[in-house]
């Protein structure tokens, strides 16, 4: 069996993701002409800010994340095409069902990626800069995960690392009533809520810092959230939006002092 060096890794992983974002382009208009004006008239969105969008260069975008939804509501609400990562097991399903969920996903802009800790992270972070270097807008939510309960949590440093090693902007965004028209759990949307997407001004974070100080990532993360907070409004939690641990030993990590990314 051959062996790929590292650098032959990079470029089949470059191959790769060139070849995912041939393949979702078309899909993407195609879903953008249904999808938009099918949310539109149901849930009669209301978007406030867009204009505050950069019409070209890398964006990210940093959200409150309520529900399964909101990943549909940014792209139709944004004036141009975002691009999130999405767990990879939603492109690798079988059968008819595996083939839309597929095609779903990548009607809206979702790239497939590993998901996890450790070098599962850093792949994701890799793959975000890679596509804010060729120009692109990305989504991403600093929480981490769903609120359970409406309440914003505090915002991991990834989306900060991010913006202040691509020098990117960031657009927060505030989400309202998603979590009305698809609760967490819920299998179907339900039909009739009224959904906010509010785009905010373009955060410039260069000011704190360079991406490798710990301390320039927090300030530049609790500004991100701070500005998503005046635009959602929800209460604060407070704390990390933490998915319990399983077993003793990652009780004891998550009770260590360490940087949520």
């Amino acid at each position: 069996m051959t062996e790929r060096s590292p650098a032959g890794d990079q470029r089949a992983d470059d191959d790769d993701t060139d070849a995912e974002l041939r393949r979702a382009g078309s899909l993407y208009v195609v879903g953008r002409l249904i999808l938009a004006p099918l949310a539109r008239l149901i849930y009669r969105p209301r978007i406030e800010g867009s204009a505050s969008v950069p019409p070209t260069g890398p964006v990210i975008f940093a959200s409150n994340h309520l529900s399964f939804i909101d990943s549909i509501a940014i792209p139709v609400a944004s004036p141009r095409r975002v691009h999130f990562l999405a767990k990879s097991s939603y492109f690798e399903g079988t059968g008819l069902k595996g083939r839309i969920v597929a095609g779903f996903m990548r009607a809206i802009g979702a790239i497939p990626v590993r998901r996890g800790a450790g070098q599962a992270a850093l792949d994701a972070l890799d793959e975000q800069r890679r596509l804010l270097d060729d120009g692109l807008a990305v989504a991403l939510y600093p929480e981490g995960t769903r609120s359970t309960d409406g309440r914003l949590y505090r915002g991991r440093t990834g989306v900060a690392f991010l913006a202040l090693q691509t020098g990117a902007p960031v657009i927060p965004v505030g989400l309202i009533g998603t979590d009305k028209a698809m609760p967490v759990g819920a299998k179907m949307p339900h039909l009739g809520e009224r959904v906010t997407v509010r785009f905010g001004a373009p955060l410039d974070l260069s000011r704190h810092g360079a991406a490798g100080s710990g301390r320039a990532r927090r300030l530049a993360t609790d500004e991100i959230m701070a500005a998503i907070h005046a635009l959602s409004e929800q209460e604060l939690a407070g704390v990390y939006n933490e998915v319990p641990a399983q077993g003793a030993i990652e009780k004891i990590k998550q009770a260590l002092p360490h940087e949520r990314r």
